[in-house]
């Protein structure tokens, strides 16, 4: 049988030891690691950002201001034709339901 003073002294030992352990581990330099390892993580991603700004700013330099569709521009009429009035059509037909020989479309115009 073993005897509850020997078990108590074994444990007592082994927290001291451990207690030991944790405050040979525990040195008073690693918040400034810590710091010093944030900080050199916070200064990278304020440099890519700025390279990200700065790639923004002379990639748009060299682009050329792009040229407006035929479709676009202001002095064409949009005229649509009959395959776009038969798409149109079969569209709205299925969606809500009806035979498209019920739907009439009257006018289509660009928005």
């Amino acid at each position: 049988m073993v005897n509850l003073t020997t078990l108590l002294t074994v444990t007592d030992g082994l927290s001291e030891s451990v207690t030991e352990t944790v405050a040979e581990a525990v040195d008073p330099g690693i918040l400034s690691v810590i710091l010093m390892g944030v900080g050199i993580v916070f200064a990278g991603i304020v440099v890519i950002a700025v390279i990200c700004r700065l790639l923004l700013l002379f990639g748009s330099l060299g682009s050329k201001k792009k040229e407006e569709t035929p479709a676009v521009k202001g002095g064409e009429e949009f005229r649509p034709d009959g395959e776009l009035a038969a798409v149109i059509g079969a569209v709205v037909a299925e969606e809500s339901g009806v035979d498209v020989k019920n739907i009439k479309i009257v006018s289509i115009k660009k928005v």
